[in-house]
């Protein structure tokens, strides 16, 4: 039988019985229970018993001088205990709060504020309902990334980003004839697209000369706003106060440092790879028929890691569905470049 069911068989005796019978009985139960005590053993307890004395310490004010099996403060725990368990129990009968976040959701939250750092939630929320996204503003709190210090000013990466379509490269390498005449070839590079916009030839470069080139690789208004240059001498007077006219802004390498000026040098260094280095030039007529095949080649065709594998003259993506992929051979089978023709 129960504990809980003798305890109460026995508190209804108590009734009947006279009240020195109890009071002697309570005497010697309490000498029992002092005994246990100092025996130090651990009484095992059921779920009844603290159920019984849980009830017990709601019902009776004296049940702390009674209690001698525990602490007061145990039954007070059992107490608690059994509140945080029928909460849980009703919290968990029904749905578990409110829909989940799908998780492309949460990472398009992460990635906005991660990328736009002084956007706040309430921003990032509007932007969300424009892609017809509804979020509301406590979810974009959760899920967002905080810097750990706001940035002073864009990245160096943004800043350029922002500038490379006004920026642009100007250097000059030199070709030997098959007679060992040495010829100067000037590449002038446009930054965003990677595009040659003028290259010309000379066997005697002059600040005149230098300066004249620049007019025609940007006639009327397509002038750049800055001009990316070395420290060479051919760059004289005549060449600064015709850049200064056309309103472009020189900005000098550091004395031999070539990696300042990254883009044109990597153009030459592909010029050379890809072209120059398989062929022997003739002389300056046959150097322009070759230089001018490759650019042709370079625009339309090569693929670009900067461009993100794209051409400086943006090419398009063919389907499957436009034929088989041929090979087209181009200045004697020097370089190549597939595409896809219907048969």
């Amino acid at each position: 039988m129960p504990a809980i069911v003798i305890a109460i068989a026995k508190s209804v005796a108590f009734s009947f019985r006279s009240r020195a019978a109890m009071q002697i009985e309570v005497l010697a139960l309490r000498h029992e229970l002092a005994v246990y005590q100092r025996a130090g053993q651990r009484p095992q307890l059921r779920p009844t018993d603290r159920v019984l004395w849980s009830w017990l310490s709601r019902v009776w004010s004296g049940w702390r001088e009674a209690l001698v099996i525990v602490q007061p403060r145990t039954v007070i725990g059992w107490q608690r205990r059994r509140f945080r368990e029928h909460w849980t129990r009703l919290s968990r009968s029904g749905q578990r709060g409110r829909p989940a976040i799908a998780k492309e959701i949460r990472d398009l939250i992460r990635k906005i504020s991660a990328a736009n750092p002084a956007w706040g939630s309430p921003r990032i929320v509007g932007e969300l309902a424009k892609l017809g996204i509804k979020v509301g503003k406590s979810t974009v709190d959760k899920y967002r990334v905080r810097p750990v210090q706001k940035p002073s000013s864009p990245t160096w990466r943004t800043f350029l980003a922002n500038h490379v379509k006004d920026l642009v490269s100007v250097d000059f390498f030199t070709v030997a004839t098959v007679r060992f005449e040495i010829l100067y070839v000037l590449v002038i590079l446009a930054h965003d697209r990677r595009r040659v916009r003028h290259f010309n030839i000379t066997r005697h470069p002059t600040a005149q000369w230098t300066a004249q080139q620049v007019v025609e690789a940007f006639p009327w208004d397509s002038a750049p706003r800055y001009l990316i240059r070395d420290r060479d001498g051919v760059y004289g007077t005549a060449f600064r106060k015709r850049v200064a006219a056309l309103g472009i802004e020189e900005v000098l390498s550091a004395p031999r440092r070539p990696w300042q000026s990254p883009y044109v040098e990597r153009v030459i260094g592909s010029i050379r790879r890809e072209c120059l280095d398989n062929v022997v030039v003739l002389h300056e007529r046959h150097l322009r028929r070759i230089l001018t095949a490759y650019f042709d080649h370079y625009h339309r065709w090569r693929c670009h890691r900067a461009l993100e594998m794209d051409c400086p003259e943006p090419r398009p993506v063919q389907s499957r569905e436009e034929g088989p992929v041929v090979e087209v051979t181009e200045a004697g089978g020097l370089y190549r470049h597939y595409e896809r023709l219907a048969a």
